[in-house]
């Protein structure tokens, strides 16, 4: 999985738990941010904006319907329809039922056997590519295109240039986007102990020459901590890769260069990057565990403060749940988000850790088994409205909260600020919303978070507002790169896969520079005899078919 896939699906998979943080006050929103704008009741600008007790005004065109849904999914398991307030509120108001099909944790076994024997459910939440193309290349899907012109919200909301990127090779849609989004969102970066920092006399930290000598600090005086901790599999290390060059996008298996894309092994920042993480690595300044850690392992690093300095991926999350534990014992311990740290010289307003798409993260289809395909568009076309996003994320009106502002944001009620995080669990906030309206929440997520006294603001809200938004690049013309896996081209794809793999983790343990550069010069020979030109150029085609897509 490329880096930007994962970690938009990172975020994405981690967006429900969020979302629970939002309606839910969930453990990790407890611990107060230092730079938050103290606030006790929402203000009277936001009181005097709330409309009346809200009704159900965007969905008229719902039609009632019944229909099967499947998330494909080895993790995902469906929560039962209608035993909580909000499908309980859907079933009522919009007479909709959904039949869950569970993967069982055998997803793709399960998928497989579904397309052979030819009973798949009416809908399907899958990744976007390989599984959507076996459906619509069988024959199995509904197109979209005349639901878009019947329904207002997925074409309103989504945008045609997004829907274009999402079109088959026919011309057709087929998939409804899940978390798409236009304005910049994602987790990554960095964070730092707060308490071992400020031991050490709050150094500057803001390029890696300030990192490498914080972390031999680190190390000479907290044995017992980890430096830099950089999560499974080193994925952090990737996220390093964007502090050596302004506004880089990482592809990891290439790297644009004008209107094509070129080699990664040959490049010079991934070069750079891969000499510096080696050195931090055999300085034992990196965790020394990174390709064999769980995630459950790193988090209890994380808890227990054995972590002075985090990059990866997802830091925002992990560090809201570790402060919260950590500030169940002292309030003065826990994580701090920071700008993030690049080259010297560089400018540090143009360094992109985060990446998004406003493809989101996946997709869902309707499959030619759905009886009333119409019907269970025009449900799926409320979902994601303003009425839709408010009813799915923080409930039906009148639970935890009676009125929106201006902008249609539920203005919080007083059930919602005494409620129990156990009350508040049973509701499944968030479990149900399948055609996520990214923009939306984290507008209405921000503007709650900032209405609650600084005891109940959101640790994750607060990072995000403050660094990991404001330093994401938008990735969309990234997307789809990849062949399909029984291709020529996939096949190429997989070789390269395992020799960047392969020279990965060998270039973190080099001696050396020099047997970084000869690692790397020998991937590239190796990949070169695989046939990766062929490959690169396949994805430059599809980058810039990508490219002429977003402007139509």
């Amino acid at each position: 999985m490329k880096l930007a896939n994962r970690i938009s699906l990172t975020a994405a998979l981690l967006g429900a738990s969020m979302l629970t943080a939002i309606g839910c006050s969930s453990t990790d929103s407890s611990a107060p941010s230092p730079s938050a704008s103290p606030a006790a009741a929402p203000s009277a600008a936001a009181t005097s904006a709330a409309s009346a007790p809200a009704a159900a005004t965007d969905n008229a065109l719902v039609k009632p319907v019944t229909f099967s849904f499947y998330g494909n999914y080895d993790w995902f398991t469906m929560d039962p329809w209608g035993n909580d307030s909000t499908s309980k509120w859907i079933v009522e108001n919009l007479k909709v039922n959904v039949t869950p099909i569970q993967s069982s944790g055998a997803a793709e076994t399960k998928f497989s056997t579904m397309i052979a024997s030819g009973s798949l459910p009416d809908v399907v939440m899958t990744d976007r590519g390989n599984s959507v193309e076996r459906l619509r290349q069988a024959g199995m899907l509904v197109p979209l295109d005349e639901y878009l012109e019947k329904y207002p919200n997925i074409k309103k909301n989504v945008g045609a240039a997004t829907l274009n990127m999402l079109r088959a090779d026919d011309g057709k849609l087929y998939q409804i986007p899940n978390w798409y989004t236009s304005s910049p969102n994602g987790n990554s970066g960095w964070i730092i102990n707060r308490k071992i920092y400020k031991e050490l006399g709050s150094p500057k930290l803001e390029t890696f020459d300030d990192l490498y000598a914080y972390l031999k600090q680190v190390k000479e005086k907290y044995p017992n901590v980890v430096p830099l901790e950089v999560g499974p599999k080193g994925a952090g290390i990737d996220i390093m890769y964007s502090g050596f060059a302004e506004n880089k996008p990482y592809l990891k298996k290439a790297a644009p260069a004008g209107n094509e894309l070129k080699s990664i092994f040959t490049e010079s920042v991934f070069m750079e990057n891969m000499k510096f993480a080696s050195l931090l690595f055999r300085e034992k300044l990196i965790t020394q565990d990174l390709f064999t850690q769980t995630s459950d392992q790193l988090g209890e690093k994380l808890k227990t403060g054995r972590v002075a300095v985090y990059v990866d991926g997802d830091v925002v999350n992990p560090g809201g749940s570790a402060t919260t534990a950590l500030q169940q014992q002292d309030k003065e311990a826990g994580y701090d988000v920071i700008w993030p740290i690049h080259k010297a010289g560089l400018d540090a307003k143009k360094i992109t850790p985060s990446s998004f798409n406003s493809l989101g993260w996946n997709v869902l289809l309707i499959t030619k088994k759905a009886k009333d395909p119409d019907a269970v568009f025009s449900y799926m076309d409320w979902v994601t409205s303003d009425e839709g996003q408010r009813v799915t994320n923080f409930g039906p009106p009148g639970l935890y909260w009676d009125k929106t502002d201006a902008d249609g944001a539920p203005v919080q009620n007083e059930k919602f600020l005494t409620a129990t995080q156990a009350e508040k669990s049973k509701e499944k906030l968030g479990s149900f919303n399948w055609v996520g309206n990214t923009t939306f929440i984290d507008k209405t997520k921000s503007k709650m978070d900032t209405l609650l006294p600084p005891e109940k603001q959101n640790w994750t809200t607060q990072a995000q507002n403050k660094v990991t938004w404001k330093t994401s690049k938008d990735f969309t013309e990234f997307v789809n790169l990849d062949p399909l896996p029984d291709s020529a081209e996939g096949s190429i794809a997989t070789i390269v896969n395992d020799i960047y793999t392969e020279v990965y983790a060998k270039a973190l343990y080099a001696k050396s520079d020099a047997e970084v550069e000869s690692l790397l010069k020998k991937a590239e020979e190796d990949a070169k005899r695989a046939g990766y030109d062929k490959l690169l150029k396949f994805q430059t085609e599809r980058w810039q078919s990508n490219l002429a897509k977003m402007k139509k």
